[in-house]
């Protein structure tokens, strides 16, 4: 594709919970960003990859010191499981929505009701219909 040995200009570090990992396992993938650090949230899968890291300890509190460590941004891919866990830690979202209905949908966040401020800083449209819209924290979650 061309993008092979290119610096990553935003995000090195890539988060997913275990029903977004699962998929790829199916078809084969052990590995599905090799161009990203990966760490897959599970209490059930072991290492199947040796540069796809297993953690099963609290999601917060890995996050938190990975967010001490230099480099550049984390993507959290997928799991509104996982997404719900590290809400507070969410500094900007990036959501993808396409003009199609496929009945109830998957939850961006499945956690108890807290809501939680962002402020709108970017917004497209694509000739698809397709938007990508772009949140920043505005304050933290009110309790």
């Amino acid at each position: 594709m061309g993008i092979e040995g290119a610096a990553n200009q935003r995000f090195d570090t890539v988060l997913m919970g275990r029903g977004t990992y699962e998929p790829g396992l199916a078809v084969g993938v052990t590995s599905p960003y090799p161009h990203l650090t990966p760490y897959v949230f599970s209490r059930t899968l072991s290492r199947l990859d040796p540069a796809v890291e297993i953690v099963s300890t609290d999601p917060v509190a890995f996050v938190r010191d990975l967010k001490r460590r230099d480099g550049a941004g984390i993507w959290l891919c997928g799991g509104a499981h996982l997404a719900g866990q590290l809400l507070e830690e969410i500094d900007e979202l990036i959501i993808k929505r396409y003009p199609v209905v496929i009945g109830s949908g998957i939850p961006l966040f499945r956690a108890p009701f807290l809501p939680a401020s962002f402020t709108l800083t970017d917004s497209r449209v694509f000739n698809t219909g397709a938007t990508l819209t772009t949140y920043s924290t505005s304050s933290t979650p009110q309790k």
